[in-house]
């Protein structure tokens, strides 16, 4: 199982914020470092400095790391054309040596569209899927070749479909990840585009459910379903006691019964049990929500006492 640490910038982080979290990710030998793209802090509080762009984020992170994983969990079809968003993310691949991932997903935070103006259509799903297919397209056309594209939202015409990222194998290009609760749209998606499918905050005994329909819609289309990784986004609160526990729980402003219901959270033993149920479910990657980014002692005590125990 890959453990990976998920953060929310949004909430109010500045990039050596972000930067210290990454290098903790790194030094502590988790898999990968992922963060959310948002513009607008989520609930009440202070926002402190505002939002920090994912992208421009990841690409420095991509010059100040060497070993881990890099990506969004996920961005948004809204923010940017899917040309640009190709060229930036096969950039940040080559900034990193190839060790960048895609997530991309339709957007929904109304309220951050509305205070930077970017449009928010009721629609969005066919922007996602045109999308995919342009993203995954440029990078997918031989070198020397060129990509058009006639849809709906999207019209490209005679693009070089370059840069390229430094990834290649049989799906060429950065990883995609989609994710999503949908029954039918959402997994076939993943079917079609992804390298991994994403269960974000998911009820857990509705986990297999939701892989099951992923692997079903890989089926459909001749695709082999154990070529995706089936993973799953949860919050991560784990204390050496109930003392420290209730701590963290307070200072993301949660509470110990809800985290132990829904996410990787309670004692040592609690969370290597939820882990190893996830584990027995067909989860192959778990990324662990980390909501204090201050908290970086959090980061070093599940590493040291829980990550062991997955072997």
């Amino acid at each position: 199982m890959d453990f990976r640490i998920f953060t929310e910038p949004q909430q109010g982080a500045t990039y050596d914020d972000v930067l210290a979290i990454a290098r903790a990710t790194e030094e502590l030998g988790y898999d990968a470092f992922f963060r959310s793209d948002h513009y607008l802090r989520m609930g009440d509080g202070d926002p402190g400095p505002g939002p920090t762009d994912a992208w421009t984020t990841l690409a420095g992170l991509a010059r100040e790391t060497s070993r881990i994983r890099l990506g969004t969990l996920v961005s948004s079809a809204t923010f940017r054309h899917p040309g640009v968003l190709a060229i930036q993310v096969a950039q940040v691949d080559q900034m990193s040596g190839g060790r960048v991932e895609l997530g991309l997903g339709a957007g929904w935070f109304a309220r951050e569209h509305e205070a930077y103006g970017i449009p928010f259509p009721d629609k969005r799903f066919g922007i996602l899927t045109e999308q995919l297919e342009i993203v995954t397209g440029l990078w997918g056309t031989p070198v020397g070749e060129t990509f058009s594209h006639a849809g709906k939202e999207y019209t490209l015409v005679d693009s070089p479909a370059l840069p390229k990222p430094v990834q290649g194998g049989d799906r060429p290009g950065v990883p995609v990840i989609v994710g999503g609760s949908g029954p039918k749209r959402t997994p076939a998606l993943a079917a079609s585009f992804a390298a991994e499918f994403n269960a974000s905050f998911p009820p857990i005994e509705e986990i297999p459910e939701r892989f099951a329909r992923v692997r079903a819609a890989c089926e459909d289309i001749g695709r082999a379903p154990e070529s995706l990784v089936y993973s799953v986004a949860l919050v991560m609160c784990v204390g050496k006691d109930e003392a420290e526990l209730a701590r963290r729980a307070e200072a993301i402003g949660r509470d110990v019964a809800e985290l132990r219901e829904h996410g990787v959270a309670g004692t040592v033993q609690e969370a290597v049990d939820r882990l190893g149920e996830l584990n027995e479910m067909g989860v192959e990657r778990v990324y662990l929500q980390a909501l204090d980014m201050d908290d970086l002692d959090h980061l070093e005590f599940v590493a040291r006492e829980v990550v062991p125990q997955l072997g």
